[in-house]
């Protein structure tokens, strides 16, 4: 069921619906590399999101939140960053408002610089009673074993775009960009961002990417996803799930 196509009365306990679970994919829109459009992170979490909700229908599918906190990227045009209060503020109400109806929510995080963000919002939501949980959009370790991993807009994610939006993605101009190990790089992004490691804003190497690795690692993510969901055990001290 997508939230954008029902009616209140299709929600409604008194007119016998049953409780739902809503599922809302979160993104970013920033840049990534040369090669990948502005609003990767978000058609990754959407595709997650529509992917659990096939698996079970009657989840509920919330259109997506596409802003996310993404300063460290805003050395490159395209870039638009809410901020870390902004978008907690926005995650704390959305799930505040969401859970007078819904029985919980998931959010699917599709960006890594949403993550302190997404744990104190979801973290605060629960301490205040509600059923509310998180899960990242990346491949297990199942699927990406013999891919090189990247932080950022190479191989992995390069591929997933070649599997699920192949006409927007420019192989020509696909590069290696920072390839170090991330560890070592983030002391220089936290003052000068990812363009003071990477002038292209690549965080590994697409090489190598194709359409078919997109399927599978997108599969991969998917079932992870949908069986943590189907879990359901959030982790105490972060809310997110197993």
């Amino acid at each position: 069921m997508l939230l954008g196509d029902l009616t209140w009365t299709d929600l409604d306990p008194a007119s016998g619906a049953a409780a739902r679970t809503l599922v809302v994919p979160v993104g970013s829109v920033e840049q990534h590399g040369p090669h990948l459009p502005l609003d990767t992170d978000v058609r990754i979490s959407s595709a997650v999101a529509s992917g659990v909700h096939d698996r079970d229908p009657s989840l509920v599918l919330a259109p997506a939140l596409a802003y996310g906190a993404a300063g460290e990227h805003e050395g490159f045009p395209g870039t638009v960053s809410l901020g870390h209060e902004a978008l907690r503020a926005v995650l704390v109400e959305y799930g505040r408002s969401v859970c007078r109806w819904a029985s919980r929510l998931v959010l699917l995080n599709g960006h890594g610089g949403n993550v302190t963000t997404m744990v104190e919002a979801v973290t605060l939501l629960r301490y205040e009673g509600r059923d509310v949980a998180w899960t990242p959009c990346i491949p297990p370790p199942a699927v990406t074993a013999g891919i090189p991993l990247d932080a950022h807009a190479g191989r992995i994610e390069t591929s997933l775009m070649l599997a699920l939006t192949p006409h927007l993605v420019r192989l020509g101009a696909a590069a290696p960009g920072a390839t170090g190990r991330l560890r070592d790089l983030l002391e220089p992004m936290r003052t000068g961002g990812v363009v003071s490691v990477s002038p292209n804003g690549v965080l590994g190497d697409p090489s190598g990417a194709s359409a078919d690795e997109g399927r599978r690692l997108l599969d991969g993510t998917v079932t992870a996803v949908a069986d943590a969901v189907r879990r359901w055990e959030p982790d105490a001290s972060t809310g997110r799930l197993a």
